[in-house]
């Protein structure tokens, strides 16, 4: 899953696609490096990142998904939003990537209606209030039942457990500790429940808190690190900003630990 920031403000990339035609050529130079879905968001979720109105997100983020459809790229939808999924869906998303895992109360029937495959990520807080001050009991186990809660909840709504990712939220309310622990344990214990896993690690703070101060576009090699060790707990989809260093090691990684013969 390619990473495609329609904003001004996200931690990586922010503002360098924010124009419709900077962002379709990148969305379409992440399909052709080898990614099987371009995540499109028009809304920052780094840590503080402030509010976006639903019509700027929709304006955002539609005639991008719109272009990417039309030259056969398949695109999920980064939104928490109902309306914009609905708008995106309608130009063609094949996903929604909710980081709320559907806490807008009209997304899960949009979601159902649609027939998309469907992301539930975990997150203490929100973006705003998310890192103030992360705590958990035991994280590995509070992120997996709130995942189930959330699953059972979208296939109540007529979503089909086949349709259903589950995302334990790298970063997202969570401290070095607490990510740490989700990708060595929490990651095998998503995997064990039958639910494909997705992970996103890619440039992420906690490598800096690791590395020391590191620039946001300097840390592909340790997001790789990161991805691999995902992999051999059970992740089967990566969410990534540098998808050719993604793809080679996770078919590297794939070799190794689930070969084919």
């Amino acid at each position: 899953m390619g990473v495609l920031n329609v904003t001004p403000d996200s931690f990586s990339d922010g503002g360098r696609f924010l124009a419709v035609d900077a962002a379709i050529a990148h969305g379409m130079d992440l399909w052709k490096h080898g990614a099987d879905i371009i995540d499109v968001g028009g809304e920052s979720t780094r840590p503080g990142a402030p509010e976006v109105a639903p019509d700027e997100e929709a304006a955002r983020v539609v005639p991008v998904v719109a272009a990417l459809v039309a030259a056969g790229v398949t695109v999920s939808i980064d939104t928490s939003k109902a309306v914009v999924a609905a708008a995106a869906i309608e130009v063609g998303a094949a996903v929604i990537n909710d980081v709320t895992a559907l806490s807008d109360p009209a997304m899960a029937p949009v979601a159902a209606a649609s027939g998309c495959g469907v992301v539930l990520m975990h997150m203490q807080g929100t973006p705003r209030t998310m890192q103030a001050d992360p705590r958990y009991e035991d994280v590995v186990a509070e992120v997996r039942d709130h995942l189930l809660r959330r699953a059972q909840h979208a296939i109540a709504s007529g979503i089909p457990r086949s349709r259903i990712c589950l995302d334990p939220g790298i970063g997202f309310g969570k401290t070095l500790a607490h990510n740490l622990d989700l990708i060595r344990f929490g990651v095998p214990a998503l995997a064990a429940t039958g639910y494909p896993v997705l992970i996103g690690v890619s440039r992420k703070s906690f490598l800096e808190k690791i590395l020391g101060p590191i620039a946001p576009q300097d840390r592909d090699t340790a997001s790789v690190a990161a991805q691999v060790l995902a992999i051999a707990g059970g992740a089967t989809a990566l969410r990534a900003h540098s998808v050719v260093d993604a793809l080679r090691s996770a078919r590297v990684a794939d070799a190794i630990v689930r070969p084919t013969s």
